[in-house]
């Protein structure tokens, strides 16, 4: 299903524009060389010959020396509404989207009040009709009020227009609720996606169970937490047929679950976020919660590489920025007690290609092809730059470098994990759902053709 069918966005005016010259990558439709994008009332018109594109009255943007992608998709994103609004909206974090080269995001159901009606779908849906810059998708909780006790109506939620299922935020330790949701999943359709952690192995730590736990003195969290979890849901979707989605891996244990259960046939997918591809649990040394307080947290190297593997592999599908803005007040206190998660949306591609493709620990066209990859496993069509499309392009210069933070975000909260840090690659234009959602505001515009 395509991105507009399935999800909501704000109406706008139809793109009508030309990216002259521009390097256009896209890995998935198996193109990569110089092209004029000519966009025509919101598709892909073409993909002319550099120069050559004809403008009628379109926009001209001078793209030679840009890169031209099919603009990226978070399964992963906490929007805050209903409930926190003053952390982040639908508005903001649509914006915050753009900004980072997004066509298209799914809003976690853990909200307060979660989302575990068919009313708190459609609201919330009309929110993304009025207000939203990138097409959003929303998730209803798996189980009644997130208590991992009750089922919700999944098949009235489904009707309403939710996307799939997830208590994220919290584990469904109940293997006799997890497998009736499984069973009702073959009522309503959707994915449902987990959090994967066992409180009681997990307890109250504040940070991955290691020696840099012990020399800090912190209650940590072992990853064979996260792991044995995996492992239990990836028995019980094969059993019942049915179909799952990983979120957020972060050990080296639970990629070699999820890697044994696709070679057995289970329906599994699964995602990382880019701060557990770049950071490790080293830098919680440094004490900073608003930076590096997350769940599940920064682990290891021999985790870290293991899912940079699983990427490379196809064992992760996608990466997801599991944003999560939180305020100052709710970091500004110690350690322990700060809470967990950071924002990711506007500086994931930018992190990635610096701290993975530059030094050659991936190739582009690989990061490219897992950042558009989280439309998949709920459905819906990834985007692409073959013509004919719906226009959703991330227009990228990948020289520019950028202090994240000294602009300021387009998100309402500000704990980026890359706050301070010098990045290179910026996105300078989004095209998304046919529209232009986003431009650097140093990008001048460009001219009629």
């Amino acid at each position: 299903m395509s991105l507009t069918d399935a999800l909501d966005v704000r109406a706008g005016e139809a793109a009508h524009l030309i990216l002259r010259r521009a390097t256009v990558l896209d890995p998935v439709a198996g193109i990569d060389s110089v092209h004029d994008v000519v966009v025509r009332d919101g598709k892909i018109a073409a993909l002319a010959s550099p120069g050559e594109a004809d403008g009628d009255g379109a926009e001209v943007v001078e793209a030679e020396g840009l890169h031209a992608f099919p603009a990226f998709f978070d399964p992963h994103v906490h929007l805050r509404t209903p409930g926190h609004e003053h952390k982040e909206d639908v508005e903001t974090g649509t914006r915050a989207a753009a900004a980072g080269g997004y066509c298209g995001i799914l809003a976690m159901a853990n909200t307060e009040p979660s989302v575990s009606t068919a009313a708190d779908i459609t609201a919330l849906r009309e929110q993304a009709q009025a207000a939203a810059s990138v097409p959003v998708g929303f998730l209803a909780t798996v189980t009644k009020e997130m208590k991992g006790e009750e089922l919700t109506e999944m098949v009235e939620l489904r009707e309403a227009g939710a996307v799939g299922f997830t208590d994220d935020g919290l584990p469904i330790t109940n293997a006799g609720v997890m497998r009736r949701a499984l069973q009702y999943q073959h009522l309503c359709g959707g994915n449902i996606a987990l959090h994967e952690e066992d409180p009681a192995l997990s307890g109250g730590g504040a940070m991955h169970e290691g020696p840099v736990s012990a020399a800090l003195g912190l209650a940590g969290v072992p990853s064979v937490s996260e792991s044995t979890m995996v492992a239990r849901d990836a028995a019980l979707a094969g059993y019942e047929r049915a179909r799952i989605h990983v979120q957020h891996l972060s050990a080296a244990e639970s990629v070699e679950v999820v890697r044994a259960a696709k070679a057995a046939g289970v329906q599994i997918s699964a995602e990382a976020s880019p701060h557990h591809l770049c950071l490790t649990d080293d830098a919680v040394r440094t004490l900073d919660p608003h930076r590096f307080k997350m769940n599940p947290p920064l682990r290891e190297e021999r985790d870290r590489q293991a899912l940079i593997d699983g990427l490379r592999d196809g064992t992760i599908e996608c990466i997801a920025t599991d944003h999560a803005p939180h305020q100052p007040e709710e970091k500004d206190v110690p350690f322990e007690q700060a809470a967990m998660g950071v924002t990711g949306l506007e500086t994931a591609f930018a992190a990635l290609h610096t701290e993975l493709v530059l030094p050659g620990v991936i190739d582009l066209a690989l990061l490219i092809e897992r950042m558009g990859g989280g439309a998949a496993p709920f459905d819906l069509e990834r985007p692409t730059l073959a013509p004919g499309s719906e226009a959703n392009v991330a227009l990228c210069d990948l020289g520019a470098e950028w202090t994240v933070g000294e602009d300021g975000y387009e998100s309402r909260s500000a704990n980026s994990w890359c706050a301070g840090k010098t990045l290179t690659g910026r996105v300078l234009m989004t095209v998304a759902a046919g529209q232009v959602a986003y431009r650097l505001r140093s990008f001048s515009l460009g001219v009629a053709a």
